[in-house]
């Protein structure tokens, strides 16, 4: 039904200086309720934002922008949408923003026609700030791309940029431990791509491992770089086997469900005749029979995480990097090494 004459009047008619007035505050106080919401105290935000719903009244993005220089959007560069791990950072990153009264502006790397830090030069002009998730593009070129543009990187290192990442290095150790533990001795890893700072810090963290555990006959083959996809990983479930190992490391969750989709095709069980350990603890990780013995990644946090420090950021206030941690969560596609 549409708003009366007089409603609509009304609607037009309420300002921030009305809305000050009827509350009893000063102007700047409303307005700082709409632009700077964690300037705020709850109470005081509350009943401005209850009043100025009850009278219809929304600030003009514009009019807003144009006063304060800034636009109320945040550009989210993912490093592809098909990923499981993405859509629940995304949505974290949303609802976080939400709350400031901004808005995102989701860009996919993966989207193909443009260089990942030619999307993030695109993008850059037009927001008050980025926020890169798993970015891959060279340092030098996010660098250039982001020109003065604040960001804040999740999951990957650039020195004199905010971050926001997850140590999962002793969690996969955990999780090989867990492997060797079960009598796995020959143990295939499903690498990332090169390009991939996070994944080479697993493999490197994987490396290690297999190195101090080589005395106890442990061997850690390595399969070349891949991307993330279950196509992929389960086109190459028959290569995976071939090598002889009784277990794998996959780089995340998606790879994992995919090799063992390629595995139960060759008639091969798990974990019967081999063992599997994902990354990421996606949600259908945790509904699949078995379920998917996995790092959980706490991915929505390090969303929420990074909208906070780049709010921090645009406030001229001094950031510090925060680094979360994961954990191993075992279910059932690990179990003892068959016997040869």
């Amino acid at each position: 039904m549409k708003p009366s004459r007089d409603q609509a009047s009304s609607v037009r008619d309420t300002t921030i200086y009305s809305l000050a007035t009827e509350l009893g505050l000063s102007p700047s106080t409303v307005s700082r309720a709409f632009s700077r919401p964690d300037l705020v105290r709850a109470g005081v935000r509350d009943r401005i934002l209850a009043l100025a719903e009850e009278r219809g009244y929304a600030p003009s993005r514009v009019a807003r922008s144009l006063a304060t220089g800034r636009t109320g959007l945040f550009g989210l560069l993912v490093g592809d949408i098909t990923n499981p791990f993405f859509p629940p950072l995304v949505r974290a990153v949303e609802h976080a923003t939400n709350v400031l009264d901004s808005a995102v502006l989701l860009v996919d790397a993966r989207s193909g026609g443009r260089a990942e830090h030619e999307l993030v030069r695109r993008v850059a002009q037009h927001v008050d700030g980025m926020i890169l998730a798993s970015p891959r593009a060279r340092t030098a070129d996010l660098r250039a791309a982001l020109g003065r543009t604040p960001a804040v990187l999740i999951n990957r290192a650039i020195s004199g940029v905010p971050s926001v990442t997850c140590h999962a290095r002793d969690a996969h150790r955990e999780a090989a431990d867990h492997l060797a533990g079960l009598g796995h001795r020959r143990i295939a890893l499903m690498r990332g791509p090169s390009e991939s700072w996070v994944a080479q810090r697993r493999t490197d963290a994987l490396r290690r491992w297999a190195s101090a555990r080589s005395a106890d006959g442990v061997e850690l083959v390595e399969l070349p770089p891949m991307q993330s996809s279950y196509a992929l990983a389960r086109t190459e479930a028959e290569n995976i086997v071939a090598t002889g190992a009784t277990a794998v490391i996959a780089i995340d969750d998606y790879c994992a469900a995919g090799f063992i989709a390629g595995a139960e095709q060759l008639g091969i069980e798990v974990p019967a005749d081999i063992s599997v350990v994902g990354c990421d603890g996606v949600l259908f990780g945790e509904v699949m029979r078995p379920q998917l013995t996995t790092v959980l990644v706490p991915g929505p946090e390090l969303g929420r995480a990074a909208v906070s420090l780049l709010n921090q950021v645009l406030a001229g206030q001094e950031v510090k990097n925060l680094t979360m941690t994961g954990k191993l969560r075992i279910g059932g596609t690990t179990g003892p090494a068959r016997r040869s």
